[in-house]
């Protein structure tokens, strides 16, 4: 299973990765949440395409992707046993983190008509163990079987590619993404937010 982005994620010491992800969370202007057992942390480019990190206090993780107009929009299909396959594999502790939570902008629910429980949906679950990243079995399985490209209908692919894993992440690498862009309209703009952008990497030294 081959993808530069999985590759550089799993090369990625976990605080470097959480350092990265605290970044992210603060430049989307979303705001960490405490849950019980972990923190929160999320990203979203405001179109409905979403990264949700949940840094467990044990040393684990869960990532859920989210890219709307991708095949695996499950949302779409408002299928919830499909949507439970992909978490198929995960530590039930760690799929507790998303089960009958409320909805927020990055993960909206999908209920069970047969009784009611509730699931964060996701294009894409994947997890850490302490040592290494996993795809759910559930997601790899599904992908295999109808021939879908795991890592593009997933949205990991679209939705890390802000985090530059494998690559430098400093203000300046941030500030010229944005410039190619074209998020500025002329120098003064763009210096004003290399300022900006610098205070919150400060922040998350």
């Amino acid at each position: 299973m081959s993808n530069a982005i999985w590759e550089a994620l799993a090369a990625t010491p976990l605080p470097e990765v959480r350092r990265r992800a605290a970044v992210m969370d603060e430049l989307a202007e979303v705001g960490p949440v405490t849950v019980t057992g972990a923190h929160r942390l999320a990203w979203n480019d405001g179109g409905g395409q979403s990264a949700v990190w949940y840094f467990a206090q044990d040393g684990r993780a869960l990532l859920l992707t989210f890219d709307h107009e991708a095949t695996l929009n499950l949302y779409a299909e408002e299928d919830f046993d499909l949507q439970e396959f992909f978490y198929q594999g995960v530590p039930e502790s760690l799929v507790a983190l998303v089960r009958d939570r409320p909805e927020n902008y990055e993960s909206l629910n999908l209920t069970d008509s047969a009784t009611g429980r509730t699931l964060h949906y996701a294009g894409g679950v994947f997890w850490y163990d302490g040592t290494r990243w996993h795809v759910s079995d559930g997601l790899a399985d599904h992908c295999r079987r109808e021939e879908v490209d795991l890592f593009g209908e997933s949205g990991f692919d679209y939705c890390l590619g802000a985090y530059r894993f494998g690559q430098d992440f400093t203000p300046e690498s941030v500030v010229a993404a944005r410039d190619e862009e074209g998020c500025y309209k002329d120098g003064e703009g763009k210096a004003a937010d290399l300022a900006a952008v610098r205070e919150i990497f400060a922040r998350h030294g």
